[in-house]
């Protein structure tokens, strides 16, 4: 790591769109690049940009086909699952996408008491639910001290006679200063998820008004170092789809990725990419200034995939059921389900506070899973890792080599089975149990084997929380 390289301005402008107006690249070129992603070490900015250039559907097949590849390689069948909970819609920013602007008269406004918020976790618990995302609005209600508040509040939530509880809770907050994410890191969090929106230090203007915080495009595009200076150790990056030139948020996805191995030794823990969906009172949100195509969409994720083989990838329910389904094979890792993205809605589904786009997969967590079985799919509410201390470099260190599956794979395994022994419907159950048994057999280490068969059996028993 290199402490110089810290809270620089990353994103030279000139040169991503330089690359990503470069030629269509050969076959040979191709080759050479998708045989390197199948070693999985991932790629270079110019290799990236090479790919962003291919317009032919079968080259572009050829591509998710070598995702497909390297995310079973790294990730298996595993698929985490989890939930927002937004904590208030109030915010003080106007950005041009986003109902929750501070110009939106066409919204009801909340933000949500400890009570309440104890409430919507005790819901979401009694769905199956064990990792929750935790998302604010910014202003001056929902302060550094508000949140830490409320994290303390969705740790401290139990249902079923105290058995169930929330295991981890990540964040989605706006930038803040060293100081805040010492107090976040004090209090448990998992990752620190902040989106840049546009990666364009000159488009970003257009979307985001200069009389708003959010209105300092440098300020937004160093709060990861801030975050790991402030000592937390997982880092969440992304881009809103849709705002400018999908191809050049890639790029910059990848800048930030680097710049963080180089200023702390390891990239960022997630990448999300939502795309822009319809918003009450958002004019961005009708009118896409640059609208990504499904195709492109599909591409754009399986390039990330085998460019960041060992990050996580993040896919929410802004996207239908039939895009998700199909994602999951090709490079995303990480999905909520269930979601609802108005203050107090788990609880009071009439609940008329305004939300912040429009959802496409309106599926319960348990049709989801229901699906997912049949595909194979292990659904995973896994939190042993950040409990046993493997986040940020101690991670990757695992990852790299293969060695995380030895732990990723039983555990997704137990929460799996929880699941089922204690929210499924009886054909999600009767699937999951099947597909366990099955996986299980699989296993070809027999010390291994014994050790998840004995564990499996605790929890039929009644025991639960187990991992390794």
């Amino acid at each position: 790591m290199n402490k110089s390289e810290r809270n620089k301005v990353f994103i030279d402008r000139d040169k991503l769109y330089s690359l990503i107006e470069g030629s269509t690249p050969t076959k040979s070129q191709l080759d050479i690049i998708l045989n390197k992603a199948l070693k999985l070490k991932g790629l270079n900015l110019e290799e990236v940009a090479v790919l962003l250039r291919v317009e032919d559907p079968a080259v572009i097949q050829e591509i998710m086909e070598t995702a497909r590849t390297v995310k079973e390689e790294i990730y298996g069948k595993r698929l985490v699952f989890f939930a927002p909970l937004y904590t208030g819609n109030v915010c003080i920013n106007n950005c041009t996408y986003c109902s929750f602007r501070r110009d939106n008269k066409l919204i009801k406004r909340k933000v949500l008491s400890m009570e309440e918020i104890a409430e919507e976790t005790k819901t979401l618990l009694r769905e199956g639910h064990k990792r929750v995302l935790l998302i604010c609005g910014e202003s001056k209600r929902n302060d550094t001290d508000y949140m830490v508040e409320a994290i303390r509040t969705t740790y401290a939530a139990r249902e079923n006679g105290g058995r169930d509880y929330v295991r981890r809770i990540n964040v989605e907050l706006a930038p803040m200063e060293v100081e805040d994410f010492a107090k976040l890191k004090a209090e448990k969090i998992g990752t620190f998820v902040c989106f840049q929106e546009t990666y364009d230090p000159l488009l970003y203007k257009n979307f985001h008004p200069a009389d708003t915080k959010k209105g300092d495009y440098e300020y937004r595009l160093t709060v990861m170092d801030r975050a790991m200076e402030g000592g937390i150790n997982d880092i969440g990056i992304g881009a809103l789809l849709g705002l400018i030139d999908y191809r050049f948020e890639v790029l910059a996805m990848m800048e930030h990725a680097f710049h963080l191995e180089r200023a702390f030794g390891v990239g960022p823990h997630t990448v999300s990419v939502p795309r822009i969906e319809p918003a009450v009172g958002a004019p961005n949100a009708d009118q896409i200034p640059s609208k990504v195509s499904d195709n492109d969409f599909k591409k754009l994720v399986a390039i990330i995939r085998i460019a960041l083989p060992y990050t996580g990838m993040i896919l929410s329910t802004r996207e239908n059921d039939t895009m998700r389904n199909e994602l999951i094979h090709y490079g995303i890792s990480q999905i909520s389900a269930g979601s609802r993205t108005n203050p107090g809605a788990y609880t009071h589904e009439e609940e008329q506070t305004g939300s912040q786009f429009s959802l496409g997969d309106h599926r319960t967590l348990d049709e989801i899973i229901s699906s997912l079985a049949d595909e194979e799919f292990i659904p995973s509410f896994c939190t042993g890792c950040y409990r046993k201390g493997r986040t940020g470099q101690d991670f990757m260190d695992l990852a790299k080599p293969g060695l995380i599956k030895e732990y990723c794979m039983p555990n997704a395994i137990f929460t799996f089975k929880e699941y089922l022994e204690d929210f499924a419907s009886p054909e999600a159950k009767a699937k999951g149990l099947a597909l366990i048994d099955k996986l299980v057999g699989n296993v070809g280490k027999n010390t291994l084997k014994k050790k998840i068969s004995d564990n499996l059996h605790l929890i039929k028993e009644g025991q639960r929380d187990l991992y390794f």
